[in-house]
Protein backbone atom coordinates (compact mmCIF):
# COMPACT_ATOMS: atom_id res chain seq x y z
CA UNK A 1 0.00 0.00 0.00
CA UNK A 2 1.18 3.52 -0.70
CA UNK A 3 1.71 6.06 2.02
CA UNK A 4 -1.30 8.20 2.82
CA UNK A 5 -1.80 10.89 0.21
CA UNK A 6 0.68 9.38 -2.25
CA UNK A 7 -0.98 6.70 -4.36
CA UNK A 8 1.28 4.86 -6.78
CA UNK A 9 0.32 3.81 -10.30
CA UNK A 10 -0.21 0.28 -8.99
CA UNK A 11 -2.52 1.56 -6.25
CA UNK A 12 -4.53 3.50 -8.82
CA UNK A 13 -4.89 0.45 -11.04
CA UNK A 14 -6.11 -1.66 -8.12
CA UNK A 15 -8.51 1.04 -6.98
CA UNK A 16 -9.89 1.21 -10.51
CA UNK A 17 -10.87 -2.45 -10.20
CA UNK A 18 -13.13 -1.73 -7.24
CA UNK A 19 -15.17 0.60 -9.41
CA UNK A 20 -15.01 -0.61 -12.99
CA UNK A 21 -15.39 -4.36 -12.39
CA UNK A 22 -18.39 -3.85 -10.13
CA UNK A 23 -19.94 -1.64 -12.81
CA UNK A 24 -19.16 -3.70 -15.92
CA UNK A 25 -17.91 -7.08 -14.78
CA UNK A 26 -14.50 -8.62 -15.39
CA UNK A 27 -15.09 -9.98 -18.89
CA UNK A 28 -16.45 -6.69 -20.26
CA UNK A 29 -13.53 -4.68 -18.93
CA UNK A 30 -10.42 -4.26 -21.08
CA UNK A 31 -6.96 -3.02 -20.21
CA UNK A 32 -7.45 0.31 -22.03
CA UNK A 33 -10.51 1.05 -19.87
CA UNK A 34 -8.65 0.08 -16.72
CA UNK A 35 -5.81 2.41 -17.60
CA UNK A 36 -8.19 5.25 -18.44
CA UNK A 37 -10.06 4.83 -15.15
CA UNK A 38 -6.79 4.79 -13.23
CA UNK A 39 -5.09 7.55 -15.19
CA UNK A 40 -2.15 5.23 -15.90
CA UNK A 41 -0.51 4.38 -19.23
CA UNK A 42 -0.77 0.93 -20.76
CA UNK A 43 2.95 0.57 -20.30
CA UNK A 44 2.45 1.35 -16.64
CA UNK A 45 -0.18 -1.36 -16.41
CA UNK A 46 2.10 -4.05 -17.82
CA UNK A 47 4.97 -2.82 -15.67
CA UNK A 48 2.99 -3.87 -12.60
CA UNK A 49 0.86 -6.75 -13.93
CA UNK A 50 1.70 -9.53 -16.37
CA UNK A 51 -1.87 -9.70 -17.63
CA UNK A 52 -5.44 -8.66 -16.96
CA UNK A 53 -5.87 -11.89 -14.99
CA UNK A 54 -2.85 -11.04 -12.84
CA UNK A 55 -4.40 -7.63 -12.19
CA UNK A 56 -7.70 -9.23 -11.17
CA UNK A 57 -5.99 -11.59 -8.72
CA UNK A 58 -4.18 -8.63 -7.14
CA UNK A 59 -7.45 -6.66 -7.12
CA UNK A 60 -9.15 -9.44 -5.17
CA UNK A 61 -6.44 -9.24 -2.52
CA UNK A 62 -6.67 -5.45 -2.49
CA UNK A 63 -10.45 -5.64 -2.02
CA UNK A 64 -9.97 -7.95 0.97
CA UNK A 65 -7.45 -5.54 2.50
CA UNK A 66 -9.72 -2.51 2.04
CA UNK A 67 -12.91 -4.15 3.26
CA UNK A 68 -11.08 -6.01 6.02
CA UNK A 69 -9.98 -2.72 7.55
CA UNK A 70 -13.59 -1.46 7.37
CA UNK A 71 -15.06 -4.52 9.06
CA UNK A 72 -12.32 -4.70 11.70
CA UNK A 73 -13.33 -1.32 13.12
CA UNK A 74 -17.10 -1.65 12.56
CA UNK A 75 -19.47 -1.22 15.53
CA UNK A 76 -20.90 -4.74 15.37
CA UNK A 77 -17.97 -5.93 17.52
CA UNK A 78 -19.20 -3.92 20.51
CA UNK A 79 -22.02 -6.03 22.08
CA UNK A 80 -20.95 -8.23 24.99
CA UNK A 81 -23.18 -11.12 23.92
CA UNK A 82 -21.69 -13.15 21.03
CA UNK A 83 -25.07 -13.78 19.39
CA UNK A 84 -25.78 -10.07 19.42
CA UNK A 85 -22.42 -9.49 17.72
CA UNK A 86 -23.36 -11.91 14.96
CA UNK A 87 -26.76 -10.25 14.53
CA UNK A 88 -25.14 -6.81 14.61
CA UNK A 89 -22.85 -7.95 11.78
CA UNK A 90 -25.89 -8.89 9.67
CA UNK A 91 -27.52 -5.55 10.48
CA UNK A 92 -24.29 -3.78 9.48
CA UNK A 93 -24.30 -5.56 6.12
CA UNK A 94 -27.91 -4.50 5.62
CA UNK A 95 -27.03 -0.87 6.35
CA UNK A 96 -24.34 -1.03 3.65
CA UNK A 97 -26.95 -1.73 0.96
CA UNK A 98 -27.44 1.80 -0.32
CA UNK A 99 -26.66 3.84 -3.38
CA UNK A 100 -26.01 2.42 -6.83
CA UNK A 101 -25.74 -1.36 -7.26
CA UNK A 102 -22.05 -1.11 -8.10
CA UNK A 103 -21.40 0.78 -4.89
CA UNK A 104 -22.59 -1.91 -2.46
CA UNK A 105 -22.08 -5.17 -4.32
CA UNK A 106 -19.00 -7.33 -3.85
CA UNK A 107 -16.02 -7.37 -6.22
CA UNK A 108 -15.22 -10.97 -5.29
CA UNK A 109 -18.74 -12.25 -5.85
CA UNK A 110 -18.98 -10.38 -9.14
CA UNK A 111 -15.79 -11.90 -10.49
CA UNK A 112 -16.45 -15.39 -9.13
CA UNK A 113 -19.81 -15.54 -10.90
CA UNK A 114 -18.12 -14.78 -14.21
CA UNK A 115 -14.84 -16.66 -14.16
CA UNK A 116 -15.22 -19.73 -11.91
CA UNK A 117 -14.86 -22.07 -14.90
CA UNK A 118 -12.39 -20.11 -17.01
CA UNK A 119 -9.86 -18.40 -14.72
CA UNK A 120 -8.89 -20.68 -11.83
CA UNK A 121 -6.41 -18.19 -10.39
CA UNK A 122 -9.13 -15.55 -10.04
CA UNK A 123 -11.58 -18.15 -8.72
CA UNK A 124 -9.10 -19.14 -6.02
CA UNK A 125 -8.42 -15.51 -5.09
CA UNK A 126 -12.15 -14.84 -4.78
CA UNK A 127 -12.71 -17.93 -2.65
CA UNK A 128 -9.80 -17.00 -0.38
CA UNK A 129 -11.24 -13.54 0.11
CA UNK A 130 -14.82 -14.65 0.75
CA UNK A 131 -13.88 -17.56 3.03
CA UNK A 132 -11.36 -15.44 4.92
CA UNK A 133 -14.02 -12.82 5.63
CA UNK A 134 -16.44 -15.53 6.72
CA UNK A 135 -13.72 -16.77 9.04
CA UNK A 136 -13.81 -13.50 10.97
CA UNK A 137 -17.31 -14.45 12.17
CA UNK A 138 -16.46 -17.94 13.37
CA UNK A 139 -15.23 -17.02 16.86
CA UNK A 140 -18.43 -15.14 17.68
CA UNK A 141 -20.60 -17.90 16.22
CA UNK A 142 -18.69 -20.53 18.20
CA UNK A 143 -19.11 -18.49 21.38
CA UNK A 144 -22.86 -18.18 20.68
CA UNK A 145 -23.05 -21.95 20.15
CA UNK A 146 -21.33 -22.51 23.49
CA UNK A 147 -23.71 -20.12 25.23
CA UNK A 148 -26.99 -21.09 23.57
CA UNK A 149 -26.25 -24.68 22.59
CA UNK A 150 -25.92 -26.65 19.38
CA UNK A 151 -27.22 -30.05 18.32
CA UNK A 152 -23.92 -30.81 16.61
CA UNK A 153 -25.40 -30.96 13.12
CA UNK A 154 -23.69 -27.75 11.98
CA UNK A 155 -20.48 -25.84 12.61
CA UNK A 156 -19.45 -22.26 13.16
CA UNK A 157 -17.68 -22.38 9.82
CA UNK A 158 -20.77 -23.57 7.96
CA UNK A 159 -22.97 -20.82 9.42
CA UNK A 160 -20.30 -18.19 8.72
CA UNK A 161 -20.15 -19.30 5.09
CA UNK A 162 -23.96 -19.40 4.92
CA UNK A 163 -24.08 -15.71 5.87
CA UNK A 164 -21.88 -14.99 2.85
CA UNK A 165 -24.00 -17.20 0.59
CA UNK A 166 -27.11 -15.25 1.52
CA UNK A 167 -25.42 -11.86 1.17
CA UNK A 168 -23.89 -12.71 -2.21
CA UNK A 169 -27.25 -14.14 -3.34
CA UNK A 170 -28.95 -10.97 -2.17
CA UNK A 171 -26.64 -8.96 -4.41
CA UNK A 172 -27.60 -11.16 -7.37
CA UNK A 173 -31.30 -10.55 -6.68
CA UNK A 174 -30.67 -6.82 -6.54
CA UNK A 175 -28.78 -6.91 -9.84
CA UNK A 176 -31.32 -9.12 -11.60
CA UNK A 177 -34.30 -7.07 -10.46
CA UNK A 178 -32.62 -3.69 -10.42
CA UNK A 179 -34.07 -3.24 -6.94
CA UNK A 180 -31.72 -2.96 -3.93
CA UNK A 181 -34.78 -3.56 -1.72
CA UNK A 182 -34.66 -7.21 -2.78
CA UNK A 183 -31.23 -7.50 -1.18
CA UNK A 184 -32.45 -5.82 1.98
CA UNK A 185 -35.31 -8.32 2.25
CA UNK A 186 -32.93 -11.26 1.92
CA UNK A 187 -30.60 -9.94 4.60
CA UNK A 188 -33.61 -9.38 6.87
CA UNK A 189 -34.48 -13.05 6.41
CA UNK A 190 -30.91 -13.99 7.31
CA UNK A 191 -31.22 -11.99 10.53
CA UNK A 192 -34.45 -13.76 11.44
CA UNK A 193 -33.00 -17.15 10.53
CA UNK A 194 -30.07 -16.71 12.92
CA UNK A 195 -32.40 -15.53 15.68
CA UNK A 196 -34.66 -18.55 15.20
CA UNK A 197 -31.74 -20.95 14.88
CA UNK A 198 -30.31 -20.03 18.26
CA UNK A 199 -33.74 -19.81 19.88
CA UNK A 200 -34.39 -23.38 18.73
CA UNK A 201 -31.02 -24.54 19.98
CA UNK A 202 -31.68 -22.92 23.37
CA UNK A 203 -35.08 -24.62 23.58
CA UNK A 204 -33.62 -28.01 22.65
CA UNK A 205 -30.96 -27.60 25.29
CA UNK A 206 -33.55 -26.94 27.97
CA UNK A 207 -35.80 -29.89 27.12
Amino acid sequence: MAKAGKATAKDKLLEAALKIVREKGYSSTNVDEICAAAGVTKGGFFHHFKSKEDWAVAAASHWSDVTGALFETAPYHQPDDPLQRVLAYVAFRKDMISGALSEFTCLLGTMAQEVYGTHPAIQTACWEGISSHAGTLEADIAAAMAKYGSDGSWTAESLALHTQAVIQGAFILAKASGQPARAVESVDHLYRYIELLFAAEKTNRQT
